[in-house]
């Protein structure tokens, strides 16, 4: 029984105070001034903090600046449409009708407005710019006329000369040099050249019913 009533050893703590001396099992302890201290503080703390956001709701927003925004106007627009709509008097099908066309009457009118001044706006400005030189000759049509130069190989028909004219070309997938010889019949007005003159030939009406080329110089008489 002894050994059950030994005292326990105690400890030395460094965080400790203080024994209290002539204590009794009753009386507080030494700590609790301190104690009382730290939860007065943190009620303090707690009751500002649930203040701060109550006071940040309490405080108004400020009003936007330059005025009704656009979603503001829109329902501001639709709001007059509708009483308009409410204003006016029920309809028959025939004035609807009406209404219509003096719609698209008015729209025509504009358009035709439009067109007009786009049309004055071109005239002015053809007008203003230097006139154009003719691309075809007036004896071929419209189009600009081919020109051809060749070798006259004949001169026997009267005011008609035979022009050959020498190609020289790459065939496309074979890339062979392939060599050909046209033929063509033109009118010499003057009967101006002879065998073996190189000529400039261009394209022309229809003069009979192979010639359609004339001759237009003599570009080197034959040796």
């Amino acid at each position: 029984m002894a050994e059950k009533n030994e005292e326990t050893p105690q400890v030395d703590r460094p965080d400790a105070g203080p024994p209290d001396q002539g204590a009794g099992p009753d009386a507080p302890p030494s700590n609790l001034n301190e104690e009382v201290e730290t939860a007065a503080s943190q009620e303090g703390a707690g009751e500002t903090t649930t203040e701060a956001p109550e006071q940040a709701a309490a405080k108004p927003k400020a009003a936007p600046k330059g005025g009704p925004t656009r979603r503001e106007k829109l329902e501001a627009k639709r709001a007059e449409r509708q009483a308009a709509r409410g204003r006016r008097k029920p309809r028959t099908p025939e004035e609807r009708e009406a209404e219509r066309r003096e719609r698209r009457a008015e729209v025509a009118k504009q358009r035709r407005a439009y067109r007009q001044k786009v049309k004055a706006k071109k005239a002015e400005a053809s007008k203003a710019a230097p006139p154009r030189e003719a691309d075809h000759a007036p004896e071929h049509g419209p189009g600009r006329a081919k020109v051809r130069q060749g070798v006259v190989v004949s001169e026997k028909g009267d005011k008609t000369i035979t022009v050959a004219i020498d190609m020289v070309r790459r065939h496309k997938r074979y890339h062979k040099i392939m060599r050909s010889t046209v033929k063509l019949y033109a009118h010499d007005e003057r009967n101006d050249a002879h065998e073996g003159d190189t000529v400039r030939v261009q394209e022309c009406r229809p003069m009979s019913r192979s010639k359609r080329w004339r001759l237009v110089e003599v570009l080197e008489r034959a040796k």
